[in-house]
């Protein structure tokens, strides 16, 4: 049997291709927009991809369904559950799909949304065991598929708690330990709240070691599942929306161009929203008055997803030689507006001087300094709960996490001075500029974050 597994670290996501060499016959599941790797490995050894499976209609990025059957003619598949636009294979409980000596099994597992399927695969004709289950979002290493994301419109959390607790405890907790588990995202996904680092484990592993996987009542199961979930980026309803749909097709050879200085102001001033790419001192240091802090070091696509609307038109500047990545990975997530970029953003960013700003970063000690003084700043707390309950936090920080920020601007104190902090300073400072961004004038950052913080010691302000 040919298995892969294919793991994109920015957004925690993996997909998969099962094939039987002796046929060549492959399939591809939880495919991502950029469907090269996966052509390129076909052709490499000498399989032919004839079908397409999602698990479900995933939220945190846009799946390459459309894409793989477009450059192989493959048939499309989804659980039974599913409506789109473009034509399907609706795949029911038990039915069997032959790729030759190898085969797949579906198995319905409903919960994380209403359409959820996991695929059982067998090496042999005659195997009475899985060599392995792929869960997509139902089954995580450590954790299950959180049921109250907007991607499951039209039933409530409980409703999806209910289907999910049947669908873990009773199904795949049915299979034997054997079998390995390989899950469509690892830790770092918003799509559950306690996903491992590790990219496969065994229903037995699971069995021991993932706190929803012990035997429990659907309503302590529901209840523990549905406790602590983090804010779910914006972009996840229109992602899983977009999924169902005919939508246009990702073409990497149609890539946006660079800009000339003289250009990209011109669209800049006529309503394009800077998205900036470079590391946060890079960008304090000077940036274009007005810009989105994203830096390409880290969530990117998933950060950006978050504080930017999908139907914004966009401009890039991007660490030097990165800019085809970075609308990659904005188009992973659906967002196909990228108007173009600046090539050389350093000679680029000169030639605009007069449009440089540059972003207010603090060390704690100026903080704790700033908050004793007549004019104290709102401090802004854009963790997630999890991390406030488990590290702490700064006495009177107004908390709202990133995830919920753009859609509680006026819940922010006008004419105040604000301070946002995150973990580290890699959040904070998308924060921050989010709230430039919107008109906010007066807006810093701690620098360090919270670790900054708590160090034992830390100098007063001279």
């Amino acid at each position: 049997m040919f298995f892969a597994q294919y793991y994109l670290d920015c957004l925690s996501q993996a997909s998969y291709m099962i094939a039987d060499p002796t046929t060549g016959r492959a399939v591809v599941v939880d495919p991502r927009r950029d469907v090269s790797e996966y052509l390129a490995d076909a052709e490499a050894h000498g399989l032919t991809v004839v079908g397409v499976i999602n698990t479900h209609f995933h939220a945190d990025f846009v799946a390459g369904h459309l894409e793989m059957a477009a450059r192989t003619g493959a048939w499309i598949g989804y659980g039974r559950r599913a409506e789109t636009e473009y034509p399907i294979r609706k795949l029911a409980e038990g039915e069997t799909i032959s790729l030759g000596d190898v085969s797949l099994e579906i198995m319905e597992t409903p919960g994380h949304t209403p359409e959820s399927i996991s695929v059982l695969v067998y090496e042999h004709s005659g195997d009475t065991v899985p060599y392995g289950v792929l869960t997509g979002d139902a089954l995580f290493i450590g954790d299950v598929g959180r049921p109250d994301l907007l991607a499951s419109a039209g039933a409530t959390a409980e409703e999806l708690g209910a289907m999910l607790h049947d669908s873990v405890q009773n199904k795949l907790m049915g299979l034997p330990d054997e079998v390995r588990v390989y899950p469509a995202h690892g830790a770092g996904s918003a799509c559950g709240k306690n996903l491992s680092t590790e990219k496969q484990s065994t229903i037995g592993e699971q069995r021991t070691t993932n706190y929803a996987c012990a035997p429990m009542s659907r309503d302590d199961f529901v209840a523990i599942v549905t406790a602590g979930q983090s804010a779910a980026p914006g972009y996840f309803s229109y992602d899983a929306d977009l999924n169902r749909r005919a939508r246009q097709l990702f073409d990497p050879a149609a890539a946006p161009r660079p800009l000339a200085a003289e250009e990209f102001a011109e669209r800049r001033a006529a309503g394009a929203v800077v998205v900036d790419a470079r590391d946060p001192q890079e960008f304090a240091a000077g940036h274009l008055r007005g810009s989105v802090n994203v830096p390409a070091d880290g969530r990117f696509a998933e950060q950006a997803g978050t504080v930017l609307a999908p139907d914004a038109e966009l401009l890039v500047i991007a660490p030097q030689n990165r800019e085809e990545e970075i609308v990659t990975r904005l188009a992973r997530i659906g967002f196909d507006q990228v108007v173009g970029y600046l090539r050389s953003p350093d000679d680029a960013l000169t030639a605009l001087a007069e449009h440089i700003t540059p972003a207010s970063r603090l060390t704690a000690a100026q903080v704790r300094t700033a908050l004793e003084s007549q004019n104290p700043p709102v401090v802004i707390d854009v963790r997630n709960c999890g991390e406030r309950g488990e590290n702490g936090f700064i006495d009177g920080a107004l908390h709202i996490a990133l995830g919920e920020l753009p859609r509680r601007l006026d819940e922010i104190p006008a004419g105040r001075p604000l301070v946002l902090h995150c973990a580290g300073g890699h959040r904070s400072s998308i924060a921050a500029s989010l709230l430039r961004h919107h008109g906010f004038t007066d807006v810093s950052d701690i620098l360090g974050g919270y670790a900054a913080w708590t160090l034992p010691n830390a100098p007063a302000a001279a």
